[in-house]
């Protein structure tokens, strides 16, 4: 087995992987609200990999002897290789607490909150997200949603403001629909908040790492302004060009494998 070839592969992995994270990172950069993520690379003195394998004809004897591990035709599965030393892959991506610049817009809709915490939105089927970005609006249909369309989510359900003509938010995340007190806007937080998960521009969804939603019961809401993203742009493009680097690296390495293994066939190959 070509050890040497599995190890470079996974290292190319590892960098490809991580151009993800840095693309993803450099694509919101203009997303109110959005947090970073970051790569989190672990080594391990020694791991399991194995391959992917594509069986194209029925094979009675291979079945047999892989038993357990036997496939259909033009179905794929894997098959233990053995064991690397001293490789690296990338365990997980976490999410940057850092908060982002703060940009005033004298907006009453546009929100910011003043420390930890994420507003509660939910969309069309229901299901629950939360958000740092405060970026809200009316909908045709009289309700308090977020820029990309998710309903708000206050101490009563969906603000609905209705026919209001005059809509502002206080310190305390109330909501006034023409001077009268609407709702209360639901603010949480969570205790390892860096494990939340991404699904879509600013929207996180909960996961068992990072725990259940806790309200915060005293939130600090400023109005008129919104949390841009805290991607540093310079940073990324760092990550980029190091990630670019440690790609082609890993690529040569396996290169180099390959071309050192020609030779020893050819060589052994050869007639004394």
């Amino acid at each position: 087995m070509h050890r040497g070839i599995y190890l470079g592969t996974s290292a190319m992995l590892v960098q490809e992987k991580m151009l993800d994270v840095v693309g993803n990172n450099l694509a919101n950069v203009d997303t109110s609200g959005f947090r970073a993520r970051v790569a989190v690379n672990k080594s391990f003195p020694e791991v399991l990999v194995d391959r992917v394998e594509r069986y194209t004809i029925v094979d009675e004897a291979l079945n047999e002897e892989l038993g357990d591990r036997a496939f259909f035709p033009y179905v794929r599965g894997r098959v233990p290789i053995g064991s690397i030393s001293l490789t690296n892959v990338m365990s997980e991506t976490a999410m940057s607490q850092e908060p982002g610049v703060v940009q005033q817009t004298d907006n009453p809709l546009d929100v910011l909150i003043d420390g930890e915490g994420f507003f509660v939105v939910e969309d069309g089927e229901g299901n629950t997200f939360y958000t740092r970005s405060g970026h809200f609006q009316k909908n045709a249909e009289g309700q308090l949603v977020t820029h990309s369309g998710e309903f708000l989510v206050g101490d009563g359900g969906r603000v609905e403001l209705g026919e209001a003509q005059k809509v502002s938010i206080n310190e305390r995340g109330q909501v006034y629909a023409d001077g009268e007190l609407l709702a209360q806007l639901r603010v949480v937080d969570f205790e390892s908040p860096t494990y939340l998960k991404h699904v879509g521009r600013s929207l996180l969804s909960e996961t068992p790492d990072s725990g259940e939603p806790r309200e915060v019961e005293t939130p600090r809401i400023v109005s008129g302004a919104l949390e841009r993203s805290n991607v540093q742009v310079v940073l990324e493009m760092v990550r980029m060009i190091e990630a670019n680097r440690a790609y082609e690296a890993s690529a040569r390495a396996v290169t180099i494998q390959d071309e050192l293994s020609g030779r020893l066939y050819t060589s052994v190959g050869k007639p004394s």
